[in-house]
């Protein structure tokens, strides 16, 4: 979910908050006990064998599958392009398979989005799969996000909850949905279990942040964690998580007993700052406070989650599109020894004069070291991208140029890439539309088609608030210290990630001696000064305490997004780990050994 700009504004006070919303306990008309809510995948492309270690490792009421990202929608797209009856995620009807008779007779209810670009085709594949395996089986999806927008290949509103919560409270054991937003697959279940309404806020909110902790997977459990070399199994198997949701809204994010990994409040930190902009947490549901989380530890691999306060969401829908953009092609030359830079202007030289300037892209990585024992140490790369709308431009034309300079380019030619033709690429943007102009519907067991309301009160939604450091009061600027040189991920955990063409970028402080030093001293140019790609780009920086924590938001540093991207790291999930990487002045005051090993104990926040 990013920010959107509402259209409307309906029955507020002008806070955004309903009248009596806020504090007001949910209504828990239901059960009162608390809903275990596991995830088996966190992108198309997952753990094969999550489905069965989730089903066989323990208690579930529920198991939710993520399958779905911005550039799995262009995947899902082309597949339905090629072929009507496509466009799902073929990979989950593998998985279920094997589990389908399992869950069934366990009572586990299986939601999952991995019906992508066409729910209806995969409702009815499980249904013949069901017959096959002499099941019986009642599957209900969700539609009413595919969008019509001239030239698309696709075009998805990011849809809510109450669709899957209304499949399930009419007896599905299996709910598909299209694009729903990834913490739904979560929310929809404790609707039903609970009989939350539409100003249960704080519910919803507190739901929705359970859901966005699981629904990447293993990177609350451990996986991709800062700190993995502290894990219990060094981060070598991490399990996938659960998340035990209450009435009220709270949850603990939890574990099967042993399995890999573990549930820290750091992990659960990572998590929360991931692929997320401002405090305000937008969703079609609810708009969750980020600001409010408080995260305790409560037992081995046991997280609890609460205090998460919710203000009514915003008039409209978040809308991904997926365009085809052209072609691409590349090739890459190694460049040894000396005058490196010398070789690559050579190089671009030739390749310009053999197929033109336009669309080609040189990037000179010195990877190279001086005075190396052996060839690899010794060589930089030079990458060589070119996109067109032309596909023989970008193709042979261009690769067979490449190769041509085999024996008539740089000493020591070499190139570490085959000639190929080129490849089709997507250019993602987003916008928004009314809510009340999409319509969501919940396709029930039985047929029945229900039209899903929009929410009855939405709020507008102005710009988030930035803080930045230098500009924030004198409580922001801790004394002078004297500093050592030391890398910055010695005190700091990041995570960061890609939203279209922007990426987010997370950092949190190890202890409350650490966070005041850093809230201080990491400001916006100060990240301009260690990550210099950022410095011409619109950075926005967000401050959330309860979390020890700042949030970058670097706008356009991915360009048209990750299918469209030449970047190395084109979803930006290495720049955290750079940012961590840079040699800074530390404080002498906040040596390493200062940083709890919160694997085994975690924290409360401040």
């Amino acid at each position: 979910m990013v920010d959107l700009t509402d259209l409307r504004t309906d029955q507020t006070d002008g806070s955004g908050q309903l009248p009596r919303a806020a504090g007001r306990p949910a209504r828990s008309g239901r059960v009162s006990a608390p809903l275990r809510v596991g995830n088996a995948s966190g992108f198309y492309g997952d753990r094969s064998t999550a489905w069965r270690e989730m089903l066989d490792g323990g208690e579930l009421d529920v198991l939710t599958g993520d399958y779905l990202a911005e550039l799995t929608m262009l995947i899902l797209g082309r597949d339905r392009l090629r072929d009507p009856g496509l466009g799902y995620a073929r990979t989950f009807l593998r998985q279920l398979e094997g589990c389908l008779g399992t869950a069934l007779e366990r009572g586990v209810r299986i939601v999952t989005n991995a019906g992508g670009s066409n729910p209806a085709g995969l409702a009815a594949a499980i249904g013949s799969l069901a017959d096959r395996l002499g099941l019986t089986a009642a599957i209900g999806y969700v539609e009413g996000d595919a969008l019509a927008r001239p030239d698309a290949l696709t075009a998805n509103a990011y849809l809510g909850a109450f669709g899957i919560a209304a499949c399930l409270d009419a007896g599905a054991d299996v709910v598909v949905t299209g694009r729903v937003t990834d913490a739904s697959l979560a929310v929809g279940p404790a609707i039903a279990r609970f009989g939350w309404q539409r100003d249960d806020l704080d519910a919803l909110a507190g739901a929705t942040v359970a859901g966005h902790l699981i629904e990447c997977g293993a990177q609350v459990t451990g996986g991709n964690f800062s700190f993995f070399t502290e894990l219990p199994d060094g981060g070598h198997r991490p399990g996938f998580p659960i998340a035990e949701i209450h009435p009220d809204g709270s949850s603990v994010v939890t574990k099967h007993p042993g399995t890999g990994g573990a549930v820290t409040v750091e992990t659960v930190t990572a998590q929360l700052l991931y692929e997320v902009g401002g405090p305000d947490y937008l969703g079609p549901d609810v708009v969750s406070r980020l600001d409010t989380i408080e995260l305790t530890a409560d037992g081995p691999d046991r997280v609890r989650v609460s205090g998460v306060r919710g203000t009514p969401p915003p008039g409209t829908l978040k809308v991904g599109v997926n365009r085809l953009g052209g072609f691409r092609n590349s090739m890459t030359f190694a460049l040894c020894g000396l005058d490196i830079p010398a070789k690559a202007a050579l190089v671009r030289g030739q390749i310009e004069a053999a197929v033109g300037t336009p669309g080609l892209e040189f990037v000179l990585a010195r990877t190279d070291h001086p005075d190396a024992g052996d060839t690899e140490a010794a060589s930089a790369l030079l990458h060589v991208h070119l996109r067109d709308g032309d596909k023989a431009r970008a193709g042979r034309a261009f690769s067979a140029a490449a190769v041509e300079l085999a024996l008539a380019s740089y000493p020591g030619c070499t190139l570490t890439t085959l000639p190929g033709d080129a490849t089709p690429y997507g250019v993602f943007t987003a916008d928004a539309v009314p809510q009340d102009a999409v319509e969501h519907v919940a396709v029930l067991p039985s047929g029945e088609r229900v039209p899903i309301a929009p929410p009855p009160v939405t709020c507008l939604q102005g710009s988030p608030v930035q803080q930045n450091a230098l500009t924030g009061g004198p409580s922001l600027h801790p004394h002078p210290h004297r500093t050592r040189r030391g890398a910055l991920g010695e005190l700091v955990g990041a995570r960061s990630g890609d939203k279209g063409g922007d990426a987010n970028l997370g950092v949190w402080a190890r202890t409350d001696a650490i966070w005041v030093w850093l809230r201080g001293w990491l400001t916006v140019e100060r990240l301009a000064e260690l990550l210099p790609e950022t410095a011409p780009l619109t950075v926005e920086r967000y401050e959330l305490p309860n979390l020890r924590a700042v949030n970058f938001v670097i706008r356009g540093l991915l360009g048209q997004g990750v299918a469209a991207s030449t970047r190395f790291d084109p979803q930006a999930k290495a720049l955290g780990e750079l940012l961590r990487s840079r040699v800074v002045d530390l404080p002498t005051a906040l040596p390493p050994d200062l940083a709890p090993d919160l694997a085994a104990t975690g924290r409360a926040t401040a």
